[in-house]
Protein backbone atom coordinates (compact mmCIF):
# COMPACT_ATOMS: atom_id res chain seq x y z
CA UNK A 1 0.00 0.00 0.00
CA UNK A 2 0.97 3.33 -0.55
CA UNK A 3 1.01 6.64 0.65
CA UNK A 4 -0.25 9.89 -0.98
CA UNK A 5 0.05 13.31 1.28
CA UNK A 6 -2.89 16.01 1.09
CA UNK A 7 -1.50 19.11 1.22
CA UNK A 8 -2.66 22.10 3.58
CA UNK A 9 -4.31 24.82 1.68
CA UNK A 10 -6.42 25.91 4.67
CA UNK A 11 -9.68 24.47 3.74
CA UNK A 12 -10.24 23.04 7.37
CA UNK A 13 -8.91 26.16 8.53
CA UNK A 14 -5.63 25.01 9.41
CA UNK A 15 -4.36 28.52 7.93
CA UNK A 16 -6.19 30.85 9.63
CA UNK A 17 -4.64 33.52 10.87
CA UNK A 18 -1.69 33.04 8.33
CA UNK A 19 -0.34 35.16 6.01
CA UNK A 20 -1.07 33.97 2.11
CA UNK A 21 2.50 33.89 1.35
CA UNK A 22 3.24 32.40 4.39
CA UNK A 23 0.59 30.08 4.12
CA UNK A 24 1.80 29.06 0.55
CA UNK A 25 5.82 28.96 1.35
CA UNK A 26 4.44 25.94 4.32
CA UNK A 27 2.20 24.25 0.98
CA UNK A 28 4.74 24.46 -0.74
CA UNK A 29 7.45 23.33 1.50
CA UNK A 30 5.43 20.05 2.75
CA UNK A 31 5.33 19.03 -0.44
CA UNK A 32 8.88 19.41 -1.24
CA UNK A 33 9.12 17.44 2.59
CA UNK A 34 6.47 14.79 1.60
CA UNK A 35 8.21 14.10 -1.77
CA UNK A 36 11.51 13.37 -0.18
CA UNK A 37 10.15 11.36 2.28
CA UNK A 38 8.53 9.01 0.35
CA UNK A 39 5.02 10.11 -0.82
CA UNK A 40 3.52 8.55 -3.81
CA UNK A 41 1.03 10.94 -4.56
CA UNK A 42 0.23 14.52 -3.58
CA UNK A 43 -3.06 15.80 -3.53
CA UNK A 44 -5.40 18.69 -2.64
CA UNK A 45 -9.04 19.24 -2.16
CA UNK A 46 -11.29 20.52 -4.61
CA UNK A 47 -13.21 23.77 -2.39
CA UNK A 48 -13.39 27.59 -2.41
CA UNK A 49 -14.63 27.49 1.50
CA UNK A 50 -13.24 26.48 4.77
CA UNK A 51 -15.30 23.35 6.62
CA UNK A 52 -17.41 22.92 8.39
CA UNK A 53 -18.71 26.38 8.36
CA UNK A 54 -17.55 29.30 5.59
CA UNK A 55 -14.62 31.90 7.52
CA UNK A 56 -12.90 34.68 6.29
CA UNK A 57 -9.95 32.61 6.24
CA UNK A 58 -7.97 31.88 2.98
CA UNK A 59 -8.24 28.27 0.94
CA UNK A 60 -5.94 28.01 -1.90
CA UNK A 61 -7.71 27.01 -5.63
CA UNK A 62 -7.09 23.58 -6.30
CA UNK A 63 -6.09 23.33 -10.04
CA UNK A 64 -4.15 26.69 -9.89
CA UNK A 65 -2.19 25.59 -6.47
CA UNK A 66 -2.21 21.76 -8.43
CA UNK A 67 -0.29 23.75 -11.01
CA UNK A 68 2.37 25.39 -8.94
CA UNK A 69 3.14 22.18 -6.90
CA UNK A 70 3.78 20.53 -9.95
CA UNK A 71 6.76 22.92 -10.79
CA UNK A 72 7.65 22.42 -7.07
CA UNK A 73 8.11 19.23 -7.43
CA UNK A 74 9.95 16.18 -9.69
CA UNK A 75 8.95 12.72 -8.76
CA UNK A 76 5.71 12.51 -7.01
CA UNK A 77 1.85 11.78 -8.47
CA UNK A 78 -0.75 14.86 -8.62
CA UNK A 79 -4.30 14.77 -8.10
CA UNK A 80 -7.10 16.34 -6.92
CA UNK A 81 -9.55 14.53 -4.09
CA UNK A 82 -11.93 14.86 -5.68
CA UNK A 83 -12.58 17.77 -8.43
CA UNK A 84 -16.50 18.75 -8.51
CA UNK A 85 -17.92 17.84 -11.99
CA UNK A 86 -20.56 20.62 -11.56
CA UNK A 87 -17.64 23.37 -11.07
CA UNK A 88 -16.21 23.19 -14.46
CA UNK A 89 -17.26 22.62 -18.02
CA UNK A 90 -15.67 18.75 -18.10
CA UNK A 91 -14.07 19.64 -21.94
CA UNK A 92 -12.30 22.33 -20.75
CA UNK A 93 -11.36 20.17 -17.61
CA UNK A 94 -9.94 17.76 -19.58
CA UNK A 95 -7.82 20.52 -21.67
CA UNK A 96 -6.30 21.85 -17.92
CA UNK A 97 -5.39 18.41 -16.82
CA UNK A 98 -3.72 17.63 -20.14
CA UNK A 99 -1.74 20.60 -19.66
CA UNK A 100 -0.99 19.99 -16.24
CA UNK A 101 0.14 16.53 -17.18
CA UNK A 102 2.48 18.22 -19.85
CA UNK A 103 3.62 21.22 -17.53
CA UNK A 104 4.31 18.27 -14.58
CA UNK A 105 5.76 15.71 -16.85
CA UNK A 106 3.37 12.98 -16.66
CA UNK A 107 2.16 13.21 -13.36
CA UNK A 108 -1.31 14.02 -13.31
CA UNK A 109 -4.46 12.23 -12.01
CA UNK A 110 -7.63 13.01 -12.95
CA UNK A 111 -9.86 13.10 -9.83
CA UNK A 112 -13.26 13.55 -9.89
CA UNK A 113 -16.72 13.36 -7.69
CA UNK A 114 -20.05 14.20 -7.88
CA UNK A 115 -19.64 17.25 -5.05
CA UNK A 116 -21.50 17.46 -1.76
CA UNK A 117 -20.78 21.24 -0.34
CA UNK A 118 -24.27 23.15 -1.29
CA UNK A 119 -23.26 26.31 0.66
CA UNK A 120 -20.15 26.31 -1.35
CA UNK A 121 -22.37 25.78 -4.63
CA UNK A 122 -24.87 28.58 -3.97
CA UNK A 123 -22.25 31.30 -3.00
CA UNK A 124 -20.51 30.68 -5.96
CA UNK A 125 -23.54 31.22 -8.00
CA UNK A 126 -24.15 27.27 -9.04
CA UNK A 127 -27.23 25.72 -8.55
CA UNK A 128 -27.72 22.45 -6.82
CA UNK A 129 -29.30 19.79 -8.65
CA UNK A 130 -30.64 16.59 -6.80
CA UNK A 131 -28.14 13.75 -5.63
CA UNK A 132 -29.41 12.15 -9.24
CA UNK A 133 -28.65 14.71 -11.29
CA UNK A 134 -25.48 15.61 -9.90
CA UNK A 135 -24.92 11.48 -10.50
CA UNK A 136 -26.11 12.56 -13.86
CA UNK A 137 -23.38 15.03 -14.54
CA UNK A 138 -20.52 13.00 -13.40
CA UNK A 139 -21.58 10.22 -15.67
CA UNK A 140 -21.84 12.72 -18.30
CA UNK A 141 -18.50 14.31 -17.40
CA UNK A 142 -16.69 10.77 -16.83
CA UNK A 143 -17.63 10.31 -21.14
CA UNK A 144 -16.39 13.39 -21.98
CA UNK A 145 -12.95 12.77 -19.87
CA UNK A 146 -12.76 9.41 -21.18
CA UNK A 147 -12.78 10.55 -25.27
CA UNK A 148 -10.95 14.05 -24.77
CA UNK A 149 -7.77 12.24 -22.76
CA UNK A 150 -8.12 8.99 -25.14
CA UNK A 151 -4.67 8.23 -26.18
CA UNK A 152 -4.12 8.63 -30.05
CA UNK A 153 -7.00 11.20 -30.18
CA UNK A 154 -7.00 14.57 -30.97
CA UNK A 155 -10.59 15.67 -31.49
CA UNK A 156 -13.92 14.64 -29.18
CA UNK A 157 -17.48 14.87 -29.98
CA UNK A 158 -19.85 13.80 -27.18
CA UNK A 159 -23.87 14.95 -26.88
CA UNK A 160 -25.07 14.84 -23.60
CA UNK A 161 -28.76 16.57 -21.82
CA UNK A 162 -26.09 18.30 -19.62
CA UNK A 163 -22.62 18.60 -21.09
CA UNK A 164 -21.61 18.15 -24.26
CA UNK A 165 -18.46 18.69 -26.78
CA UNK A 166 -18.33 19.12 -30.41
CA UNK A 167 -15.15 18.38 -32.16
CA UNK A 168 -13.48 19.51 -29.00
CA UNK A 169 -9.58 19.69 -30.37
CA UNK A 170 -7.46 18.34 -27.08
CA UNK A 171 -4.25 19.19 -28.12
CA UNK A 172 -1.05 18.87 -26.39
CA UNK A 173 -2.30 15.52 -25.07
CA UNK A 174 -1.16 14.68 -22.14
CA UNK A 175 2.29 13.21 -21.85
CA UNK A 176 1.01 9.42 -20.10
CA UNK A 177 -0.02 7.62 -22.48
CA UNK A 178 -2.98 7.30 -20.63
CA UNK A 179 -3.78 10.07 -18.14
CA UNK A 180 -5.35 7.61 -15.27
CA UNK A 181 -9.46 9.12 -13.61
CA UNK A 182 -10.11 8.36 -10.23
CA UNK A 183 -13.82 8.45 -9.35
CA UNK A 184 -14.24 9.47 -5.40
CA UNK A 185 -17.46 8.49 -3.61
CA UNK A 186 -19.22 5.68 -1.48
CA UNK A 187 -22.28 5.41 -3.01
CA UNK A 188 -22.33 1.36 -3.89
CA UNK A 189 -25.30 1.64 -6.79
CA UNK A 190 -24.45 4.44 -9.02
CA UNK A 191 -21.04 5.88 -7.73
CA UNK A 192 -19.12 2.22 -8.21
CA UNK A 193 -20.68 1.26 -10.75
CA UNK A 194 -19.51 4.93 -12.95
CA UNK A 195 -15.67 3.95 -11.29
CA UNK A 196 -16.22 0.49 -12.92
CA UNK A 197 -16.98 1.77 -16.32
CA UNK A 198 -14.64 4.62 -16.43
CA UNK A 199 -12.08 4.77 -13.77
CA UNK A 200 -8.79 3.46 -13.55
CA UNK A 201 -8.85 4.16 -9.25
CA UNK A 202 -11.89 4.40 -6.89
CA UNK A 203 -11.14 6.48 -4.35
CA UNK A 204 -13.29 5.76 -0.95
CA UNK A 205 -14.23 8.47 1.49
CA UNK A 206 -12.59 7.35 5.33
CA UNK A 207 -14.51 3.89 4.66
CA UNK A 208 -14.57 2.21 8.13
CA UNK A 209 -11.88 -0.40 8.43
CA UNK A 210 -14.44 -2.92 9.65
CA UNK A 211 -16.49 -2.09 6.63
CA UNK A 212 -13.96 -2.43 3.84
CA UNK A 213 -14.10 -6.52 3.41
CA UNK A 214 -17.74 -5.99 1.98
CA UNK A 215 -17.09 -2.80 0.47
CA UNK A 216 -14.67 -4.63 -1.48
CA UNK A 217 -16.67 -7.52 -2.24
CA UNK A 218 -19.48 -4.98 -3.70
CA UNK A 219 -16.82 -3.06 -5.90
CA UNK A 220 -15.33 -6.35 -6.97
CA UNK A 221 -19.57 -7.38 -8.10
CA UNK A 222 -20.06 -3.72 -9.92
CA UNK A 223 -16.18 -4.81 -12.19
CA UNK A 224 -17.76 -8.04 -12.74
CA UNK A 225 -21.33 -7.27 -13.72
CA UNK A 226 -19.65 -5.62 -16.75
CA UNK A 227 -17.09 -7.98 -17.71
CA UNK A 228 -13.55 -5.86 -16.48
CA UNK A 229 -11.57 -7.70 -13.55
CA UNK A 230 -11.68 -6.55 -11.13
CA UNK A 231 -7.93 -6.62 -10.79
CA UNK A 232 -7.68 -3.49 -13.13
CA UNK A 233 -9.74 -1.03 -10.66
CA UNK A 234 -7.37 -0.09 -7.63
CA UNK A 235 -9.19 0.99 -4.67
CA UNK A 236 -7.93 4.14 -2.44
CA UNK A 237 -9.50 5.38 0.82
CA UNK A 238 -8.79 9.20 1.86
CA UNK A 239 -8.43 8.72 5.99
CA UNK A 240 -9.96 12.15 7.57
CA UNK A 241 -6.99 13.60 9.51
CA UNK A 242 -9.48 14.12 12.65
CA UNK A 243 -9.30 10.53 13.51
CA UNK A 244 -5.91 9.41 11.68
CA UNK A 245 -4.12 12.25 13.64
CA UNK A 246 -5.92 10.95 16.87
CA UNK A 247 -5.46 7.39 16.30
CA UNK A 248 -3.43 5.76 19.04
CA UNK A 249 -1.37 3.95 16.58
CA UNK A 250 -1.15 5.42 13.47
CA UNK A 251 1.21 2.59 12.52
CA UNK A 252 -1.69 -0.02 13.33
CA UNK A 253 -4.33 2.20 11.39
CA UNK A 254 -2.02 1.96 7.93
CA UNK A 255 -1.37 -1.74 8.76
CA UNK A 256 -5.06 -2.63 9.06
CA UNK A 257 -5.57 -0.38 5.58
CA UNK A 258 -2.89 -2.14 4.05
CA UNK A 259 -4.60 -5.66 4.95
CA UNK A 260 -7.76 -5.31 3.02
CA UNK A 261 -5.78 -4.93 -0.18
CA UNK A 262 -6.24 -1.21 -1.19
CA UNK A 263 -3.45 0.32 -3.48
CA UNK A 264 -3.00 3.91 -1.69
CA UNK A 265 -4.26 5.86 1.35
CA UNK A 266 -4.53 9.71 1.55
CA UNK A 267 -4.62 11.74 4.39
CA UNK A 268 -4.19 15.37 4.90
CA UNK A 269 -1.48 16.42 7.48
CA UNK A 270 -3.10 19.28 8.81
CA UNK A 271 0.00 19.05 11.67
CA UNK A 272 2.44 20.28 9.24
CA UNK A 273 0.45 23.37 8.69
CA UNK A 274 1.65 24.96 11.64
CA UNK A 275 4.99 22.95 11.33
CA UNK A 276 6.08 21.31 8.02
CA UNK A 277 8.63 19.18 9.58
CA UNK A 278 6.02 16.98 10.84
CA UNK A 279 5.02 15.66 7.80
CA UNK A 280 7.56 13.41 8.21
CA UNK A 281 5.89 11.38 11.08
CA UNK A 282 3.10 9.95 8.34
CA UNK A 283 6.19 8.18 7.28
CA UNK A 284 7.70 7.06 10.36
CA UNK A 285 4.55 5.53 11.07
CA UNK A 286 4.22 4.02 7.50
CA UNK A 287 7.39 2.95 7.27
CA UNK A 288 6.88 0.66 10.76
CA UNK A 289 3.14 -0.86 8.75
CA UNK A 290 5.11 -2.14 6.26
CA UNK A 291 3.50 0.41 3.31
CA UNK A 292 5.38 0.83 -0.16
CA UNK A 293 7.22 4.04 0.61
CA UNK A 294 9.39 5.72 -2.28
CA UNK A 295 13.00 4.80 -3.46
CA UNK A 296 15.32 6.65 -0.44
CA UNK A 297 13.00 6.81 2.50
CA UNK A 298 14.24 3.62 4.64
CA UNK A 299 18.00 3.87 3.45
CA UNK A 300 17.86 7.65 4.86
CA UNK A 301 16.50 6.58 7.74
CA UNK A 302 19.01 3.86 8.47
CA UNK A 303 22.08 6.59 7.66
CA UNK A 304 20.04 8.86 10.32
CA UNK A 305 20.08 5.83 12.89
Amino acid sequence: MKIGVIVPQGWTGEYAGVAPDEAWRRSVEIARRAEEAGADSLWLFDHMHTTPEPTDELTFEAFTALTALASATSRVGLGHIVSCAAYRNPGLQAKMLATMDVISGGRMTAGIGAGWKREEWEAYGYDFPSTRERLDLLEQSLEILTRMLEPGQGHATYEGSLASVRDAINLPKPLQRKLPIMVGGNGRERTWRLAARYADELNLDNMALEDMPEAMRVIRERCEEIGRDPATLAVSVHLWWEQFEAAPSQRDVLAGYAETGIARVMTLTRSAASDPAAVESLFEAAQAAGCELEPGFRERRQRAA
